[in-house]
C-alpha cells in the first residue's frame, strides 16, 4: 500500500468564490462556448448535485446513464472545491480503462477550461497523483541494502536482474515495476520494492526513493487517483485518519467513487482475511531457504546457523497444515465453505510460535537501522498470518464467512478466507461515519425503481439519490432479440444446453457483420461452447477471441477494437467495465441470465441469514443482483451517440418465468422480439 499524508496544504493562490455549475454546464456555459462541447442537461444537473453534496459535506448517490459525461460532472465542481478548500480530492475507479481516461483525457478537459476561462483561472495549477500500492516501486534503501548483502540473498543468474534494477533506477522517473521489461525475476523484486518495512521515513527520502517521490507527490495532489482494489485495501487495513480528523482515506478528504455498482463486492473481498500457502512460504523464505547451500535470506544477516532449523520447522507445519486442508476438503471441489469450529488441525502453530519468539530475540539485539526495520516488518508479517489463521479455525466472527479455496495454474495453492456477510455496516462506519462527502457513481446503480436498495447495500442510511437518463437515442439504435425455446437449465438438461448455445451463439454471431461480445456465466460453459463454434468462426474467417486462452483482458478488448469483427466470449469481468465504441461491438449476447452461484460461500451465507430473518432471500438477494449484473451486460452495447446494435438474450426464463419480466424492463427500448432456431432465419435481423 502506499503511504498516507499527514496534513495537505496548496500554494495555489487564495481562490474566489466557486462558481455556480450553471455558468460552467448551462446552455450557454463555458464547456459549451469556450471548449465547443455540446450541452447535456442530464450532465449539468448531476454537476449541480455533485457541488452541492460537496459543499454541504453530504452524500450522493447518483445513477447517470451512459454518454450523461459523468466525469467531468464530478471532476470540474471537485477541482473547483479542492483547490478553494486546499483538501485532497479522491477518485476512485474500478477499472484500469477508466482510470487511464480520466487521467489522460477528462483532467487534461479540465485543466483546458481552467485555462481558457478567465474566472477558472486560479483553479487551473490543480496538481493530480495516482496512487498504487507501494509494492509496485522501487524503494532506494532497500536496492541499497540489496546490492550490499546480494551473495548472500540471490543466485548469479538473480545477480545480473539486480544490477539491471540497480542501472534502471538512475533514469526512472516513476520507480514503477511495470516500466521493466522484461519483468525482473520475482523474488530480486520483492528484495527491492517500498512494500518492505525499511522503506519508511527514517531510512528514505523523495531524492533517493522512487516510493517516497511518490508519496511526495501524493501529499501535494489536489486530485489524488486510486482504484476500489487499494481503497478497500487500505481501509481494510485500518489506514483512515487517526482520531477525529474527518476523512475517509486521507486527513480532510472527500470522495467520489465511480462505477459504484462494484464496491459492495470489491470492499467484501478486502473486510476479510486472506491467507495462502503460496503466500506464509513466500515469507519464510525470505528469512532464509534451508535447501540451500548459502541460506539466502534475511537471518543470514541476523541469525545464527541454528535459526535455519526454525525456519524448516515453520516451513514444515505450514505444507503440512495447508496439505490435510487439501486432502481432507479440495479433492473434489475448488472452493469450499466451513462451519465448524476447529475444522482443522493447527499444526503449523508451535513451529511458528517459536520461529517468532526467535525472531524477536533477534530483533532486539539489533540497533536502530533499515536492517532492524525490514526484520521487524517481516515478524509482524508472519505474525499477522498467524492471528489469521487461528481466526479462521475458531471461526471467531459470527458476522463473517469462512472458506477455504485452491488456486494457481496447477490447482495446489490453498487459501484461507473470510469475508463480512454484510458489508453495509463495515462501509457506514468507513465511509460515512467520517465528517466528509462521499459520491457515488455509476451507469448501472439500480435494480428497479430508486436507489434506496443500493444505498441500503453500502451502508447509507441517508443521502441525495438523483438518477439521469442517457441522451442516445436507443429507440433508433437498438434491437432486441429473445429466444423462447432454450431448455430451462437444469443437470439433466446440461448437454442439451451446450449444444443450444453453441448453435444459437455461432448463428447470432455470424448474423451480425460487426463485432459480438458473447457473456457468460460459466467458465466451464463458457469453454464447452468455444470449443465447439471454434471451427465454425475460422471457417467464417471471423476473428475469435475466448478469455482466459487468448490473453489478457485488456489486451482481447484492444483486439476486439482493432478487429472490427471480432467475436469475443467473456464471463464475470467482461460483464462491466468492456467500452469498445462503433460497429467493432456492434452486438451482446446474453448467454444465461447472471445469477450468482448460490453455493459461493458468501452468497450462501447471505442467503442463510436472510431465511432466518423471515425473508425472500430469492427475492431480496438473488433477484436484484442479477438484474444489476444484467443491465451492467447489456450496457456493453451503446457507448456513444452514434452507435448501433443489437442485445440478443438466449435465457427464455426472460420470457417464460414471472420474474422475466424484471429484466425486461431493464432494457434500453421497451420492444423486444422473440425468436426460435425453427424461425430465426425468417425473424432475427441484426442492426448491423
Amino acid at each position: 500500500m502506499i503511504g498516507l499524508r499527514e496534513d495537505f496544504g496548496s500554494d495555489t493562490a487564495d481562490a474566489p468564490e466557486l462558481p455556480a455549475m450553471e455558468r460552467i454546464f448551462g446552455e450557454s456555459g463555458w464547456l459549451a462556448d469556450t471548449l465547443r462541447l455540446e450541452h447535456r442537461p442530464e450532465q449539468a444537473a448531476m454537476a449541480d448535485a455533485v457541488a452541492e453534496a460537496l459543499e454541504e459535506g453530504d452524500a450522493l448517490f447518483a445513477e447517470a446513464g451512459t454518454g450523461v459525461g459523468k466525469s467531468l460532472a464530478y471532476l470540474v465542481p471537485g477541482i473547483l472545491r479542492a483547490v478553494a478548500d486546499k483538501r485532497p480530492f479522491i477518485v476512485s475507479t474500478h477499472t484500469i480503462a477508466l482510470q487511464e481516461q480520466i487521467l489522460k483525457k477528462d483532467l487534461e478537459l479540465c485543466r483546458r477550461l481552467f485555462t481558457s476561462v478567465p474566472g477558472l483561472a486560479p483553479y487551473a495549477e490543480f496538481r493530480t497523483a495516482l496512487m498504487v500500492g507501494r509494492g509496485n516501486y522501487l524503494c532506494g534503501t532497500r536496492l541499497a541494502q540489496a546490492i550490499e548483502t546480494r551473495s548472500e540473498l540471490f543466485k548469479t543468474a538473480q545477480q545480473a536482474d539486480l544490477e539491471r534494477i540497480a542501472e534502471w533506477s538512475v533514469t526512472t522517473e516513476t520507480g514503477l515495476f511495470h516500466e521493466l521489461s522484461p519483468e525482473p525475476d520475482r523474488e530480486v523484486w520483492e528484495w527491492v520494492n517500498a512494500e518492505g518495512s525499511a522503506c519508511n521515513p527514517r531510512n528514505c527520502s523523495p531524492d533517493t526513493c522512487p516510493y517516497r517521490k511518490a508519496r511526495k507527490k501524493m501529499q501535494e495532489a489536489h486530485v489524488v487517483i486510486v482504484n476500489h482494489s487499494l481503497l478497500f485495501a487500505l481501509l481494510g487495513a485500518g489506514m483512515q485518519p487517526k482520531g477525529k480528523t474527518p476523512g475517509v482515506l486521507l486527513p480532510n478528504d472527500f470522495l467520489v467513487l465511480d462505477e459504484a455498482h462494484t464496491v459492495p463486492a470489491v470492499a467484501t473481498g478486502h473486510f476479510g482475511h486472506r491467507v495462502s500457502s503460496y503466500g506464509v512460504r513466500r515469507t519464510l523464505l525470505r528469512l532464509c531457504n534451508p535447501e540451500r547451500k548459502k541460506n539466502r535470506g534475511l537471518l543470514d544477516k541476523i541469525g545464527h546457523r541454528g535459526d535455519a532449523v526454525l525456519v524448516q520447522h515453520a516451513l514444515d507445519g505450514a505444507r503440512q497444515f495447508f496439505d490435510a486442508v487439501a486432502a481432507e476438503y479440495l479433492r473434489k471441489r475448488s472452493v469450499v465453505r466451513v462451519n465448524e469450529e476447529d475444522w482443522a488441525d493447527p499444526v503449523f502453530e508451535a513451529p511458528f510460535t517459536a520461529l517468532l519468539k526467535r525472531l524477536g530475540d533477534r530483533v532486539a539485539q539489533l540497533d536502530e537501522g533499515p536492517l532492524r526495520d525490514e526484520a521487524t516488518g517481516l515478524r509482524q508479517l508472519l505474525a499477522g498470518y498467524v492471528a489469521a489463521m487461528r481466526e479462521c479455525l475458531t471461526l471467531s466472527s459470527p458476522d463473517d464467512v469462512y472458506w477455504i479455496e485452491k488456486s494457481g495454474r496447477r490447482q495446489t495453492i490453498v487459501t484461507l478466507r473470510s469475508a463480512p456477510i454484510d458489508v453495509a455496516p463495515v462501509l457506514r462506519e468507513a465511509l460515512y461515519g467520517r465528517g466528509t462527502s462521499v459520491v457515488m457513481t455509476s451507469a448501472t446503480l439500480a435494480d428497479s425503481p430508486g436507489l434506496e436498495r443500493f444505498m441500503a447495500s453500502v451502508g447509507a442510511d441517508e443521502g441525495t439519490m438523483l438518477q439521469v437518463q442517457s441522451p442516445f437515442d436507443f429507440e433508433r439504435n437498438t434491437r432486441v432479440f429473445a429466444a423462447s425455446d432454450m431448455p430451462p437449465p437444469t443437470r439433466e438438461n446440461a448437454r442439451l444446453d451446450v449444444e443450444y448455445l453453441a448453435d444459437m451463439t455461432g448463428y447470432c454471431a455470424l448474423a451480425c457483420a460487426g463485432g459480438t461480445l458473447v457473456l457468460f456465466t460459466s467458465y466451464a460453459d463458457m469453454t464447452r461452447v468455444a470449443d465447439a463454434t471454434g471451427p465454425r468462426f475460422a471457417a467464417a474467417g471471423r476473428p475469435f477471441l475466448v478469455q482466459g486462452r487468448d490473453g489478457s483482458r485488456t489486451d482481447l478488448i484492444q483486439r476486439m477494437r482493432a478487429a472490427g469483427n471480432a467475436v469475443l466470449f467473456g464471463t464475470d469481468s467482461f460483464w462491466t467495465g468492456v467500452d469498445v465504441a462503433g460497429d467493432a461491438l456492434a452486438q451482446v449476447i446474453i448467454t444465461r441470465l447472471p445469477f450468482e452461484n448460490p453455493t459461493e460461500p458468501v452468497a450462501e451465507a447471505r442467503a442463510e441469514r436472510c431465511v432466518l430473518e423471515g425473508r425472500n432471500a430469492f427475492a431480496e438477494i438473488m433477484l436484484p443482483n442479477a438484474v444489476m449484473k444484467f443491465r451492467q451486460g447489456i450496457g456493453r452495447l451503446i457507448r456513444t451517440k452514434t452507435d448501433r446494435g443489437t442485445i440478443t438474450v438466449l435465457d427464455s426464463r426472460v420470457l417464460h418465468k414471472s420474474y422475466g419480466r424484471r429484466f425486461l424492463d431493464m432494457l434500453p427500448v421497451p420492444r423486444w422480439t422473440p425468436f426460435t432456431r425453427r424461425n430465426r432465419d425468417a425473424v432475427f435481423k441484426p442492426v448491423v
